[in-house]
């Protein structure tokens, strides 16, 4: 009896697990010269998101193209990070992300800006979930190393409220002031007139 329950339980949290979508970024055909010949083969990158703050990017090769995505598919979930959203649409602060000789910027937007960004790092903001962000890539063109750069970027990026909890204040102390930053503008405008 207890050996059903055990099974049971197991296909509950099968169905719990968040359902995590994948994005193909690119597939390359390589070879490996032997005696006999060349032996062909496949190598795949795949980036993998919940699009509600995780994301992942993996690598696989083998002989066949479904087999390589598999592979890197199933890299891709094994090393997903979580990222803190804003709004649960774009990104808390700009920052920069490095890799090698690629080089990423990621910079917030307002609402309705969408995602400015180009092929892998794209991919990477839509499994993110990312709404509105506007990125550019500055250094290496080749697609692993724009993800890893863009990965690179988002694990520095860090909440109002870890930073406040870090530090031992409120949210409200870190957070620049919005109301006193219009009246400081009011001020000058009345005296020119």
């Amino acid at each position: 009896m207890a050996e059903r329950e055990n099974r049971g339980r197991g296909r509950n949290r099968e169905e719990q697990t968040p359902e995590f979508a994948d994005r193909l970024v690119a597939i390359n055909r390589v070879s490996k010269t032997t005696k006999g010949g060349k032996n062909f083969g496949f190598a795949a990158l795949v980036v993998v998101g919940d699009q509600k703050g995780r994301v992942g990017f993996g690598k696989g090769k083998a002989k066949e193209v479904p087999e390589a995505i598999r592979k890197a598919t199933e890299a891709a979930k094994r090393n997903m990070i979580r990222v803190p959203l804003r709004d649960g649409r774009t990104l808390h602060h700009d920052m920069e992300g490095r890799h090698g000789a690629g080089k990423v910027v990621m910079r917030t937007a307002p609402q309705g800006t969408g995602i400015i960004a180009g092929g892998p790092m794209r991919a990477v903001f839509e499994m993110l979930g990312v709404q509105d962000v506007v990125s550019k890539s500055t250094g290496s063109a080749n697609p692993y190393n724009m993800i890893r750069a863009t990965m690179n970027g988002l694990q520095k990026e860090q909440s109002p409220r870890s930073v406040a909890q870090r530090r031992g204040k409120k949210v409200a102390d870190i957070l620049p002031k919005r109301d006193e930053a219009p009246a400081a503008d009011a001020a000058p405008a009345e005296a020119a007139s």
